[in-house]
């Protein structure tokens, strides 16, 4: 009686991890042998590490990353794509988040310059910062239908809070006077402030030249490219590798 009414409080106060780890020390019956300390350390420990695993869950789930479940363990560091390895352990250490810095991802299309935005944004959240996947001609499109709606005040200052920004496919398409303007707010609102990812095919020297307006053009790369890492990758698409069939063996092609 007593061990369900412990049961039903710690699930009243949302302590579920603890109340999970509390009815397996009632199963094992080794834990009979451990001290009072020992088996409360126990407790609390479940709890500390089902409520990281829940904030974690919600922050992926917030983030809407197009490769969920890219990390930067598995990520494929072979020469042919030219990656930058001590530049990428700096990064794995998540201090550029805390620096508010901006990491700029170039290279020609499929050779994963998306993933690996998607695997620094997502250990981001293991470090606990909000973070939101982006394509920039759909996030243009949507403030441009936000000015419409009157929300588009709203959804620039949600913008601002996030502590990581990935702004995929930059400069991919013809960039409209309304599309200037936003750009300028969302660096402006996150420079030195909070951390960007920007992922483009257009190399850096020519972002200038998309932008168009040249005063808008110098006020936004100024800001990105203060304190920005840089990432050129290089190599065939990983698309076409991936798509390619396995050559057949003498025997299977005589």
């Amino acid at each position: 009686m007593i061990v369900q009414q412990t049961l039903t409080h710690l699930r009243a106060l949302k302590l579920d991890g603890m109340a999970h780890a509390f009815e397996e020390q009632l199963m094992l019956p080794t834990t009979a042998s451990l001290s009072f300390e020992d088996r409360l350390a126990m407790l609390v420990e479940r709890e500390a590490a089902h409520r990281d695993s829940n904030r974690l869950a919600r922050l992926l789930a917030k983030a809407k990353l197009k490769y969920g479940q890219a990390c930067l363990e598995d990520l494929d560091t072979r020469a042919t794509r030219a990656l930058d390895t001590p530049l990428l352990a700096t990064l794995a250490h998540g201090e550029w988040v805390e620096r508010a810095q901006t990491v700029l991802i170039v290279g020609p299309s499929g050779v994963g310059k998306t993933w690996l935005a998607c695997a620094l944004a997502q250990k981001a959240c293991r470090l606990g910062k909000s973070a939101l996947y982006a394509r920039v001609p759909r996030l243009l499109e949507e403030l441009r239908t936000a000015r419409g709606e009157g929300t588009h005040k709203r959804r620039l200052i949600a913008l601002a809070k996030l502590d990581v920004l990935i702004l995929d496919d930059w400069a991919l398409q013809p960039l409209e006077a309304y599309g200037r303007e936003d750009l300028l707010e969302i660096i402006d609102d996150r420079a030195e402030r909070r951390a960007t990812i920007i992922t483009a095919q257009l190399p850096i020297e020519h972002w200038h030249g998309w932008i168009g307006e040249a005063t808008i053009a110098d006020a936004i790369l100024d800001r990105l490219l203060h304190h920005a890492h840089r990432l050129t990758l290089k190599g065939e698409s990983l698309r076409r590798t991936a798509k390619q069939p396995k050559a057949r063996s003498d025997k299977a092609s005589s």
